[in-house]
């Protein structure tokens, strides 16, 4: 355990009325991988598309060290960490059920835990009310033990009064770390900060300070409550200007999740054509994927929202047979909404909502069809077609993808390192085998099939 910040004898009998936690897996889709394909440990591993316009997901920290990191093109990264670096795609089945055995970890000793994403969330665990900074750590320590006994990975916890404080703190405990703030040390490290760090500074607020000459969230919270107000608003200058001086009272309570993620945005000119639109509803598919992605759940149902220049709002939706966060396959369902202008009318604003939003994913046994090329020409019908309805023309055979789950009978469950000119490579491990051997393959194998990647947990 890396601990950034040994306590001063005086600073580990600190004491405070309540104790935050701020639980925050490291690199937790890179992690995920490295665990369940053992060769990949210690490997610059990034996890995202590999597209023209795939992004990174995750990156570990091998990665991290070259400046490769989430939300970036994945062109850019794989330039950035150089021939070193492994590219896998995301899986969201294993991510969903991981988180799920972290979070339950978590609550056999802290009971509401505030879940924010996938891989972080905050607790208040009431025997800690009142407790010292030494005492905290140590609930610290075994919590990070727990979800390592139970999961195989490595969680940050911080820790301090409030919810910002809690959060600071497991950022400078990362990687692998514990990070106590206490109450004697708070003040000192709030107003050192740059006055981005504040929770709600985003870029704007952040210029509207600098232009004032306002850099450090002490030189913020010296401001009268006023002035605050007055740049940054009423009550959000407020709010703001008490977290600044460590007020933060804030409860930690079970999130009540929302029944619908979605984007949009109204165009400056009208859409007009096909050609036209299906950027539009590209782009909005991705914007609704980015907080998809931060909530954490999966989403069966997609729906479409048109809202024409006469104001009138048509909307249409298509509904999957299992629960993905698949961009491709998202906004390919969305695509499949889509509704000629030139039938339509003029659109001035297109939008993208995912619905049926679940913790429990699942992996299409055809994701060829479900992501596959929109025609031109939409279908009629708002409901997609009853499989069977469409001749499929013949499979063109096996198509093995790097990073996708694979089974044989003779050496177990395995996944494709690589594939081309009519053979297959594939490296057989999972959780519990450590580094496994790989084997080359004709691409036609018959004894070579796709698997469950929740067999990788074995």
């Amino acid at each position: 355990m890396s601990d950034q910040h040994p306590p001063t004898r005086a600073d580990a009998q600190s004491t405070a009325r309540r104790w935050v936690l701020h639980i925050d897996m490291d690199a937790f889709y890179a992690s995920v991988e490295q665990l369940t394909r053992p060769t990949l440990r210690g490997r610059p591993v990034l996890v995202g598309g590999t597209g023209g316009r795939g992004v990174v997901a995750g990156a570990s920290y091998e990665a991290r060290v070259y400046g490769a990191r989430s939300a970036m093109p994945m062109h850019q990264a794989r330039r950035l960490v150089g021939v070193t670096a492994v590219v896998v795609p995301p899986r969201g089945i294993l991510y969903g059920t991981l988180s799920g055995q972290v979070f339950d970890a978590l609550r056999s000793r802290i009971p509401v835990l505030e879940t924010l994403s996938f891989d972080e969330a905050f607790g208040e665990p009431a025997e800690l009310a009142g407790a010292t900074v030494a005492r905290v750590e140590q609930f610290c320590a075994e919590l990070r033990a727990l979800v390592r006994e139970r999961t195989g990975l490595t969680a940050s916890v911080g820790a301090g009064t409030g919810k910002q404080l809690a959060k600071i703190a497991s950022a400078l405990a990362k990687p692998d770390g514990i990070r106590v703030v206490s109450a004697v040390e708070q003040p000192a490290m709030l107003a050192a900060l740059p006055v981005r760090k504040l929770w709600g500074i985003g870029p704007v607020a952040e210029h509207r300070l600098r232009s004032l000459g306002i850099e450090t969230v002490g030189a913020f919270a010296a401001l009268p409550e006023s002035e605050a107000m007055s740049i940054l608003g009423g009550s959000v200058g407020a709010a703001l200007h008490r977290l600044a001086r460590g007020v933060d009272d804030r409860p930690v309570a079970e999130r009540n999740e929302a029944k619908q993620i979605s984007a949009e945005t109204t165009f400056e000119t009208d859409i007009v054509t096909l050609a036209q639109l299906r950027p539009a509803i590209e782009s909005m598919a991705a914007a609704a994927h980015r907080r998809l992605a931060k909530d954490g759940r999966a989403a069966r149902t997609v729906v479409l929202k048109l809202r024409k220049s006469d104001m009138s709002i048509v909307t249409r939706s298509f509904t999957l047979p299992y629960a993905t966060e698949d961009l491709v396959t998202l906004t390919t369902a969305a695509q499949r909404s889509a509704i000629d202008p030139a039938e339509l009318g003029p659109i001035r604003l297109v939008g993208v909502g995912y619905g049926g939003l679940s913790t429990v994913r699942q992996e299409s046994l055809f994701p060829e069809l479900d992501q596959a090329p929109v025609a031109e020409e939409p279908a009629a019908e708002d409901e997609p077609e009853e499989e069977g309805s469409t001749p499929l023309a013949a499979a063109p055979g096996p198509l093995w993808r790097p990073g996708m789950d694979v089974e044989h009978p003779e050496f177990g469950h395995g996944w494709v390192q690589g594939s081309g000119y009519g053979v297959v490579t594939v490296r057989f491990e999972t959780r519990s085998t450590g580094p496994g051997p790989a084997r080359t393959f004709p691409a036609d194998d018959p004894g070579l099939t796709r698997a469950d990647p929740l067999h990788s947990l074995r």
